[in-house]
């Protein structure tokens, strides 16, 4: 992780943040991320009726390794519609759900940092890899919750697209983008929990998630896309998906082919995506990983059980770069699907948004 953090200094104690959706499989991410974390504090957690009113680790079937972090062990669950005193949420609500409540905390004058499908492409809501489109930060001010209550909507990208846009960024910036081609093999947790079922999961590949194609073959379009007066122009190169669930625990591998407009030597390109740095390096975020692609060069990695927690799970790994007879450049991609893909992805537009001063923070009392 980035060494740097500019902020802890000017805000002591740490800001409050909420958790929406906190005992479902990204909301437990999102509170584990946020044990021990240097500028935040988890202070309240939401969820379905069934918790509320529960102690957290008694409402909680906790799936990740370890036990609970303490600062959110006692917290008492309150409903998804509580008005919440946090200034920023962190929301990990099924998309029928957020429909409703991540417009309602924004309307209270929240920034709700989104890992939801909802609000992705709506025009004046930044879909977010801050590496990557740190400017598109500006769309927060065209959005009727800002103008009137102060609030806002930031979502993060499908969690395969957030590898993929990454590896895409360097190239698309030096040698320009003209067609991609992906094959996904997606890890069971980003099924969520419980998930597949075992006898569909063992030894088996499965050959279609509902939606996930859709998503792939839209989404890079906007990160990568300029903005505008007018909103964001989308990058004008298309993508072809095929998506598997595999038998892996966690990280989503993928196998990507690049058409360039410009050619480039394998030399180049491997220098475009090792030297890619963007906004959340150079302000030394906490959770901003110094360098957010590490290309390796054996030639049977990236390997999930191998790779998939560099950097704390906030590093893309990407290997086996080499040409290609059909398009020019192929490689192997690999992404931490719940946390550089979701939980991470939240946490990092959080300290993002903390860091360039858009979230009001009032002096709080350590918890």
């Amino acid at each position: 992780m980035s060494q740097k953090h500019p902020l802890p200094d000017k805000l002591d104690p740490r800001v409050p943040i909420a958790v929406i959706g906190a005992t479902g499989a990204v909301g437990q991410r999102m509170v584990s991320l946020l044990a021990g974390h240097p500028w935040f504090r988890i202070a309240e957690v939401a969820a379905s009726e069934r918790s509320q009113g529960k102690k957290y680790s008694d409402a909680t079937r906790w799936i990740l390794p370890g036990d609970i972090p303490e600062d959110a062990r006692d917290l008492t669950v309150v409903s998804v519609e509580e008005e919440l005193s946090s200034p920023i949420v962190l929301s990990a609500v099924d998309a029928s759900v957020a429909d409703e409540i991540e417009p309602l905390h924004a309307s209270r004058g929240k920034f709700v940092v989104s890992n939801t499908k909802s609000f992705r492409m709506k025009a004046d809501v930044p879909l977010l890899v801050p590496e990557v489109n740190s400017d598109h930060l500006a769309l927060v001010e065209r959005q009727s919750w800002r103008k009137e209550k102060g609030g806002a909507i930031i979502t993060n990208p499908n969690c395969v697209v957030v590898g993929l846009a990454m590896g895409l960024a360097p190239l698309h910036r030096a040698f320009g983008l003209e067609a991609v081609t992906v094959v996904t093999l997606q890890a069971l947790s980003g099924a969520g929990y419980p998930g597949v079922p075992s006898l569909d999961a063992q030894g088996n590949v499965i050959p279609f998630i509902d939606g996930e194609e859709e998503k792939i073959e839209r989404e890079p379009g906007k990160i990568l896309g300029l903005l505008t007066e007018d909103g964001v122009i989308p990058a004008d190169f298309k993508i072809s998906v095929a998506v598997n669930r595999v038998p892996v625990r966690d990280g989503h591998t993928e196998s990507v082919f690049v058409k360039l407009k410009r050619k480039a030597s394998l030399a180049e390109i491997k220098e475009a995506l090792e030297g890619f740095t963007g906004e959340p390096q150079a302000l030394g975020l906490p959770f901003a990983p110094a360098q957010p692609i590490v290309v390796r060069g054996e030639n049977n990695r990236p390997q999930p059980v191998r790779d998939v927690e560099t950097g704390h799970g906030m590093v893309v790994t990407i290997g086996r770069l080499r040409p290609d007879p059909v398009y020019d450049v192929r490689f192997t991609l690999l992404v931490h699907n719940t946390v550089r893909g979701a939980a991470g992805a939240a946490l990092l537009n959080a300290e993002l948004l903390l860091a360039r001063g858009l979230v009001p923070v009032a002096p709080v009392s350590a918890a």
